[in-house]
This record gives structure tokens, C-alpha cells and sequence, in this order.
């Protein structure tokens, strides 16, 4: 790693296990950590090797997302990458609190892959290929579990500026599965698999590697449920992803997680949203006609974010933050 890698988690914790060893471990292998707090972070955050950032001290950036970015929401998470942009990222980790990365996690990136390309594929569930376990991402359109898993191609080179890693123990998966199925669960050490276009797979923000190109693809909706953020973010990032040749790379779990306490009805009732509209989420937004080019990047975001709020996906006050975001972006020079 180096000075232009960033480390990005939102925390409303106390420095717990996690924090202090992505702490130590981020100083070790050079990369900067970030903390984005909220309101219920404590009054006091004392961990070297970590720069956090409180209420307050978000309040103070020179961002035109700090206005009217609500409090008590993930999408605080969105102040982070623009610190780290601010500082001169080139790349971008997130995780989260309850994720302890593994050694590979700290290993350097690359943006060209070695990987099972899939393209035309439709709902594509990924979790499948690397473990034999009847198991699926939270996100995924439960209409399509049954689809029969496409065969894999060859190996080639990916260009792969998003990149999502798995997490062991504890994976990703949404409320369905986790008060009708077992855990833990670990995957098998696979080969790299990269979606591209026409190709559908919900990934999260508990590991998943950004560069700079793909930055702007980073925004996370706040007027959506807690649950399905990241999930609605990633569906939106892989459509612009089509659109610039760029495929989003699934690789072995280099985090496992011992999962913060959770209510699993609440979860269920905060997933709903997602599970009865993530495949018509997706349809409408690959019916979209966007121009190609990394050059398009910002009006089309504006123009996906734009179909969710007209059709009610989100909420009407999601088009400020969203333009707000694209501002800050062009100020920071991405």
C-alpha cells in the first residue's frame, strides 16, 4: 500500500476490537484510516493511527453535501470519501465495524484482474460459486434463487476498478436467510469472478475496494432504508459500470465478521423494500438509454438517481444530496 490508499468506516462505537486493529494495522502496511462518527458516537474517540471525525468536525468541511446530509444514517459514510478524495486518494477501502480484516485485505490492489468473466448473465448469484452451501447476498431478487447458476468461461484480464470481497463466518446475507438457515459460514478459496454488462449481483460496502475512476460511484442514498443503502448504491454502480467498459470483481473473503448485535425482525422489516422491488429496481434502471463514457459519469448518476426518486424507489429529497455530491466531486476534481 501507499499514502493514496484510504480506509473508510462509519461507527457510532467506542474504539472497539475491530477499530484498533484496522488501526494498527492500517498504520503498519501505510494506509490512512477515517472514522466518520454521528450523533451517537461518544463524546470522546481517542485511537492512534485513526482520524476521526466527529459531528462536529463534519460540520466544518467545505463540502455542499454537509447542508443536508441527514444525522443517524449510514450515508454519513459519504463525508469520508470525500475527506479521502480531499487528501489525494487513489484508492478507496470500506469496511466496517464489525469486519476484522484478514492479511490478505492489507495486500496491495490491482485494478486489472485475473477472473471469470460473466457478461448477458442476468441475476447472476455469485455467493454459489465459491461455496457449495445453498446461500445467496443480501440484496438479491428473491424471484431468481432458483435460477440455474451460468457456467464460468475461461480466465482473462478484467478491468476492474470496483472490487468486492467476501466475508467469512458471519457473510452478508439479508434477514431471510438468517431466521431460516444456518451459521456460520466460510467460503472456499475460488478463482476471482467479474460481472459485466448485463450481468446483476448485489454487493455491499463491508469490503469492497474503490479506485479513483469509480469514485463518483461511491454515493450512498440516505432517504432509503439503513438496509438496503449500499445494496441500492451497488445496483446503480453497476449500471454506470456498463457504461464504461468496467466490470465489478467478486474475490475471496479477506474479512470475516463477528456480527454487532441485530434485531432480525427489524432487519426483515427494513428489507422489505428491497425484497419486493430490487429486480424492478434493476430492470428499470437497465432500460435507461445512457450515453457511454467515463465522461458521462456525473449526469448519469443524476439520471438514475432521478428515475428512483420519480418512481418513489427513494425519497424526492434524495436529488439535493445527489447534486450536492456531484458538485463536491467536480470542486475535488473527479
Amino acid at each position: 500500500m501507499n499514502d493514496n490508499t484510504f480506509l473508510i468506516i462509519t461507527s457510532i462505537a467506542a474504539p472497539n476490537a475491530v477499530l484498533k486493529d484496522c488501526a494498527q494495522n492500517a498504520h503498519l502496511n501505510g494506509v490512512n484510516f477515517v472514522v466518520m462518527g454521528d450523533t451517537k458516537s461518544p463524546p470522546t474517540f481517542e485511537l492512534d493511527g485513526c482520524d476521526f471525525w466527529s459531528l462536529d468536525r463534519q460540520l466544518t468541511l467545505p463540502f455542499s453535501l454537509v447542508e443536508n446530509l441527514p444525522t443517524r444514517h449510514y450515508g454519513r459514510k459519504n463525508l469520508g470519501y470525500l475527506v479521502a478524495m480531499q487528501q489525494g486518494a487513489q484508492v478507496i477501502l470500506e469496511t466496517d465495524d464489525d469486519n476484522y480484516p484478514l492479511a490478505p485485505f492489507w495486500e496491495a490492489r490491482n485494478r486489472q484482474q485475473s477472473a471469470h468473466p460473466l457478461t448477458q448473465t442476468g441475476w447472476t448469484n455469485v455467493y454459489k460459486y465459491f461455496t457449495d452451501k445453498y446461500i445467496w447476498p443480501r440484496g438479491y431478487a428473491l424471484e431468481h434463487l432458483h435460477d440455474p447458476l451460468p457456467a464460468l468461461p475461461g480466465l482473462g484480464s478484467v478491468d476492474c476498478p470496483i472490487q468486492q470481497g467476501l466475508a467469512n463466518e458471519n457473510p452478508d446475507v439479508d434477514a431471510i436467510y438468517r431466521l431460516t438457515l444456518p451459521l456460520p459460514v466460510s467460503f472456499d478459496e475460488r478463482e476471482s469472478v467479474a460481472l459485466g454488462d448485463g450481468a446483476w449481483c448485489a454487493f455491499n460496502s463491508q469490503n469492497t475496494t474503490w479506485f479513483a475512476e469509480a469514485f463518483p460511484l461511491l454515493y450512498l442514498p440516505s432517504h432509503c432504508s439503513f438496509r438496503m443503502t449500499d445494496i441500492w448504491r451497488s445496483y446503480v454502480a453497476q449500471r454506470l459500470a456498463w457504461t464504461c467498459g468496467w466490470s465489478i470483481l467478486f474475490h475471496n473473503a479477506t474479512v470475516w465478521q463477528e456480527r454487532n448485535e441485530h434485531n432480525l425482525m427489524r432487519d426483515f422489516e427494513d428489507e422489505v423494500s428491497g425484497y419486493t422491488q430490487n429486480k424492478q429496481i434493476c430492470a428499470d434502471l437497465a432500460a435507461l438509454d445512457l450515453p457511454h463514457g467515463r465522461e458521462h459519469l456525473h449526469a448519469n448518476l443524476l439520471t438514475c438517481y432521478r428515475l428512483l426518486t420519480e418512481k418513489n424507489y427513494v425519497g424526492k429529497a434524495e436529488m439535493p444530496l445527489v447534486e450536492a455530491w456531484v458538485a463536491d466531486l467536480r470542486q475535488l476534481g473527479f
